[in-house]
């Protein structure tokens, strides 16, 4: 039975996006050709679990095995996790007077 990895590699992907870098950075940070992430990106790889496992942490991700039965559970409190950190970021004034602390 064969499953698609692009749902993976696309999330992958709009991490490395997030931290802003680019796939040639990215890539000579970890230590792959820019053209095998590019290709790792696209789908077109089937990754070992090993190269997996150091991408995403070297994006501050971490993989996780969970219960079928809990996914929308758990898809569901990510969402929750990204509303609040959304609307923390909205309620942050875009400007700070000398000498204010951002605690006060």
């Amino acid at each position: 039975m064969a499953y698609s990895i692009q749902p993976l590699t696309a999330a992958l992907k709009h991490a490395r996006e997030e931290k802003g870098l680019s796939q040639r950075a990215f890539a000579q940070s970890i230590g792959v050709p820019q053209s095998r992430l590019c290709r790792i990106e696209s789908g077109a790889v089937d990754l070992r679990a090993s190269s997996l496992l150091s991408i995403a942490r070297a994006l501050d991700l971490e993989l996780m095995l969970v219960p079928r039965q809990y996914v929308p559970v758990v898809r569901s409190l990510a969402r929750k996790i990204d509303q609040t950190s959304a609307d923390y970021e909205a309620q942050r004034p875009l400007y700070q007077l000398d000498g204010e602390d951002d605690d006060a």
